[in-house]
């Protein structure tokens, strides 16, 4: 028993030592006296968890659901995943005033918030306006084109200018009421289609 339990010991001190020669050679004498040979091989143990990796796409796709569950932008922020990259929905409501393309503090605050997530990244933002398909009424805008490519346009002027967002890498386009995510046949819809698409292209 005293054998064996000194056996031990000298085991478990060999196993803290990094020298693998020495515990190959001290695994090996230790099985000669314990009469089995084959107790000189070495079985190597997992000691360390394997990390795994958060890929930059996934890691924009947390950090913006954290962003709309932390300031309640549910209503507000919609994210998309597909074949051009990831789009972050801002409708209306939340950025710019009823037929204007005037940033306000509120819509300034919730982009401030968006940039720090995206500005850190390498892929080319595009910014895309959209409408509803009823006619604007405001003298400030011919139609809606115009509307949809100033609401773009500021938005990508105030994330270069304030944010700091590289400005060879964004680029801006107006849809008007022509790419509506949903029907415009309904108040809801509209109120949908009326937005600025933040669109994170796949590298």
């Amino acid at each position: 028993m005293i054998t064996l339990l000194l056996g031990l010991f000298i085991i478990l001190y060999a196993a803290s030592n990094i020298d693998v020669l020495k515990y190959e050679k001290m695994i090996t004498a230790m099985g000669s006296v314990f009469g089995n040979e084959a107790s000189g091989k070495i079985v190597p143990i997992q000691s360390e968890a394997k990390i795994f990796e958060i890929s930059p796409y996934d890691k924009i796709k947390q950090d913006v659901n954290q962003l709309i569950k932390d300031n309640q932008y549910e209503a507000n922020l919609r994210l998309e995943e597909n074949e051009r990259g990831i789009t972050i929905h801002i409708l209306e409501d939340i950025i710019f005033p009823s037929g204007s393309a005037e940033l306000n503090t509120n819509s300034k605050l919730v982009l401030s918030k968006l940039a720090a997530i995206i500005a850190v990244l390498p892929n080319d933002i595009r910014i895309e306006g959209h409408t509803d398909n009823i006619p604007i009424s405001s003298g400030l805008f011919r139609s809606n084109w115009h509307l949809s490519v100033a609401r773009a346009l500021n938005t990508a002027y105030f994330l270069i200018d304030s944010e700091k967002l590289s400005p060879d890498k964004v680029s801006i386009v107006g849809y008007a009421e022509y790419r509506p995510m949903e029907s415009n046949e309904t108040k809801e819809g509209r109120a949908t289609n009326r937005r600025v698409d933040l669109v994170i292209i796949k590298q």
